[in-house]
């Protein structure tokens, strides 16, 4: 028996370049990682553009194309990578970088020209809006019949109105907005009232009061009582009696004040000196003593009351300790009119500056007796 091993069959050798496959078909950790990062900031960057591009697409929708497109990225970077050698991986890794990073710029000038895109946007929108406000106001049809017509200068203002209300809502500080916005409530509120003829706000309002001062064109007739003589040493006296003398200096309207008091004890030289500083300014003074009126003038009213024009009447209502309460302006015909007959009355029963002058002087030597009691 032959003790010769029998020939054992060689190993056979791998072919060439089966290791690099078979590293090629097994990425390594590190790999693998890249890829995943790779396929994440992809699925960033699109649900970021599906954000801008489609802001009330719902975040579900954004959330799974972000999702689908980062999976798709990491399969196309593993079916890529099969068969390559490592050069070619290296290769591919540099452009995958150098797309992402154009990727991630383009995006980002992209979001930086919607920013300026909306902000011109937006000043371009307020600026359409107020040349249709002016345009509208400026091609407005007359206002109806029952309404008395407005000349050309009235509405030349309108427009500039217009424009400073939009300039104030602006972009700025959200209080200055919130402010403006409650004053032009405030206003219009007033002005909606003014359709029933009649408004009211409380306290004393000398805004009105001088505004309608401004407005005036034929006549200011007031009827001032004894309790407001405080008010003119006021600032606001000072601006409505300046107003006063402009509309008869510069407007020709005349102006009557009637001052009523409740008792002869206040015929005294300080109202004497306050009816001649009126009365330099071109104003019509006169003064009524109610006790010594005519029973049916007693009768009337004794509130504060200036009527502009015979056509509307700023009253002062006043509450039981002499203090003003409420403001209003009435425009109503009948209440006018019995505003305006009140006021001739007691301007016909009143004695001028020179009747009162002789009665104060009668008052401080005893020998007027009026009222004494």
């Amino acid at each position: 028996m032959s003790t010769a091993q029998s020939p054992q069959p060689e190993e056979t050798a791998p072919p060439p370049g089966a290791d690099a496959r078979s590293r090629a078909q097994s990425p390594d950790r590190t790999e693998w990682t890249r890829r995943l990062l790779t396929g994440l900031t992809v699925g960033l960057v699109v649900w970021g553009v599906a954000a801008l591009l489609s802001p009330g697409g719902g975040a579900l929708r954004q959330s799974a194309a972000a999702a689908l497109c980062a999976a798709a990225t990491v399969a196309l970077q593993h079916l890529f990578a099969q068969g390559r050698n490592p050069d070619e991986q290296v290769e591919q890794a540099l452009r995958t970088q150098s797309v992402l990073a154009e990727t991630a710029a383009t995006v980002r000038d992209g979001l930086e020209r919607h920013d300026d895109d909306l902000r011109t946007g937006l000043a371009r929108h307020t600026e359409d809006i107020r040349q249709l406000v002016e345009t509208r106001l400026a091609q407005q049809d007359p206002a109806p019949e029952s309404y008395p017509p407005l000349d050309r200068v009235r509405t030349d203002g309108v427009p500039e109105l217009a424009k400073r209300f939009a300039e104030a809502l602006a972009p700025g500080p959200s209080i200055l907005y919130t402010f403006v916005r409650l004053e032009m409530q405030r206003v219009v509120g007033h002005m909606a009232a003014l359709t029933s003829m009649s408004v009211e706000c409380h306290g004393e309002n000398h805004d009105w009061m001088l505004s309608l001062t401004h407005a005036a064109e034929r006549s200011v007739d007031a009827i001032s009582t004894s309790v407001d003589r405080e008010f003119w040493n006021s600032e606001p006296a000072s601006r409505y009696l300046d107003a006063q003398r402009e509309a008869i200096e510069e407007h020709g309207v005349p102006v009557r004040r009637l001052f009523l008091l409740a008792s002869a004890r206040e015929l005294d030289d300080r109202l004497l000196r306050l009816c001649d500083e009126q009365q330099a300014l071109r104003i019509e003074v006169r003064v009524a003593v109610l006790p010594e009126l005519p029973p049916h003038l007693q009768r009337g009213t004794t509130d504060d009351f200036i009527v502009y024009d015979e056509e509307v009447s700023f009253e002062i209502e006043q509450d039981l300790r002499d203090v003003n309460v409420r403001t209003r302006l009435i425009a109503r015909r009948d209440h006018v009119q019995d505003r305006m007959k009140r006021f001739r009355e007691l301007w016909e029963a009143g004695m001028s500056i020179r009747e009162l002058e002789v009665r104060v002087d009668d008052e401080e030597d005893g020998t007027w007796m009026v009222d004494r009691a």
